[in-house]
């Protein structure tokens, strides 16, 4: 039967409004694309500077001249050498004079030449230099330590408050900029320090700091290879623009964002605002080394991931004899009855493998407390996670494999075996 004019109509319409809703879905999807491309791209990233434990001289003057500007640069170099190592040694030594080392000596301890600024013309050289001693050569004849005390690997996430909204990567910033050149290597604090660019922006942002999931924390921290994590932040008011500076800064700890201690420093005018920033973060390094001498910063238990026992790091149980050489046994004063058996040995602890769905982190600490729960469990430690797909639980358990099946069966979980590794679900998934 033919259409009539008015169902042509309809279904021409129906047609475009189709078509329409499908530009419009496509264009929301390019949007949604760009956005997420915009949050990782673009130039925004810091680069630490050199985070050796070696001696460090910095802000060396030299002007020196030669036949080339070649020999005239050498030159500079050499004589910054011997300024540093003079300066280091009254640094450790309370003003002493340092004994004279030559050029050979001094190329065997100096680790690198750092040029902060430098002019270069046909047969002159002007610059200032930083230079770097190597700790364990430079330290035997400095007479101090070559190893100092660290913390743990503690990631560093320098947030920022711009009016009343934080970040941390999403632009480049002075307080950024100051945690990336601050030198580390005289700390007691092992930091952690990112760039900032890629991926950091998405896993390192504000929100991150305020959530409490050990998961979230714990898979994080992995990428990075720290044990916790720093938050220093700050926040800044201006008096009008270009005049005085209030800076708020603050030195927090952990995955519950735990306040240390905070300090104001103020500066008169706009342009003084890296130095302030720079003597904020050597604070916030003194804050944090009081607090780990103080043992009030220390790593969350919770963030650490047990290695389960294996069995082969278990003894084995040696059957003892008795001094008098009497054995015991069936009919014996240690087993009055002739037919009561001894008490098995205990079981070996063992470590499997368990996948399981895992929609969202609610559903991964779920699924964990469920599984240590299980009898014959002794540890369920989450090592590989998925939001949204499929996470890897690592179990410590007493018994055989079949043991364990039918333990996480009396949980309530459908259980498949594959390969020596287990798959769990609710509900007959």
């Amino acid at each position: 039967m033919a259409a009539t004019a008015g169902q042509t109509g309809r279904l021409g319409a129906f047609s475009r409004n189709r078509r329409a809703l499908a530009v419009a879905l496509g264009a929301l999807a390019l949007l949604l694309a760009v956005a997420a491309w915009a949050q990782i791209a673009g130039d925004r990233g810091i680069a630490p500077i050199n985070s050796s434990a070696d001696f460090a001289v910095e802000g060396i003057f030299v002007d020196t001249t030669g036949k080339t500007a070649i020999e005239a640069r050498d030159k500079g170099w050499r004589e910054a050498q011997r300024l540093g190592w003079e300066k280091l040694f009254k640094q450790t030594h309370a003003g002493a004079a340092a004994p004279k080392l030559d050029d050979s000596a001094l190329d065997g301890i100096v680790s690198a030449i750092v040029v902060e600024h430098e002019q270069i013309g046909p047969g002159r050289y002007i610059a200032t230099l930083g230079v770097q001693f190597d700790r364990a050569r430079a330290g035997q004849i400095l007479g101090v330590s070559g190893q100092i005390r660290r913390s743990p690997p503690l990631l560093v996430i320098p947030m920022t408050w711009i009016g009343n909204m934080p970040q941390v990567f999403e632009s480049r910033t002075d307080w950024q900029r100051a945690w990336a050149r601050f030198r580390t290597s005289e700390s007691a604090i092992d930091y952690v320090r990112t760039d900032g660019s890629g991926i950091d922006t998405l896993l390192l942002d504000a929100g991150q700091t305020g959530r409490r999931s050990r998961i979230w924390w714990r898979a994080i921290l992995d990428q990075y290879g720290a044990a916790d994590v720093l938050i220093p932040s700050a926040r800044l008011e201006f008096a009008w623009p270009g005049g005085p500076v209030t800076g708020h800064f603050a030195a927090r700890h952990g995955p519950d964002n735990v306040l240390i201690d905070s300090f104001v420093l103020k500066v008169d005018s706009a342009d003084k605002i890296p130095a302030m920033m720079a003597a904020a973060v050597a604070r916030i390094d003194k804050i944090y080394v009081s607090a780990l001498a103080s043992g009030l910063l220390k790593a969350d238990a919770s963030l650490i991931v047990e290695k389960p026992v294996e069995a082969k790091d278990v003894p084995e149980a040696k059957e003892e004899t008795p001094a008098d050489g009497a054995t015991t046994g069936p009919g014996t004063a240690d087993s009055p009855s002739g037919d009561t058996p001894a008490p098995p040995p205990a079981a070996n602890l063992t470590s499997f493998n368990i996948q399981f769905d895992s929609p969202d982190a609610a559903a991964v600490l779920a699924t964990e407390r469920a599984v240590a729960s299980a009898a014959g469990v002794a540890s369920a430690t989450t090592t590989s996670v998925a939001l949204g797909g499929t996470s890897i639980m690592r179990v410590g358990y007493r018994g055989d494999l079949a043991g364990l099946r039918a333990a996480l069966q009396s949980r309530g979980f459908t259980v498949q075996e594959g390969g020596g590794t287990l798959r769990i679900s609710r509900g007959g998934r």
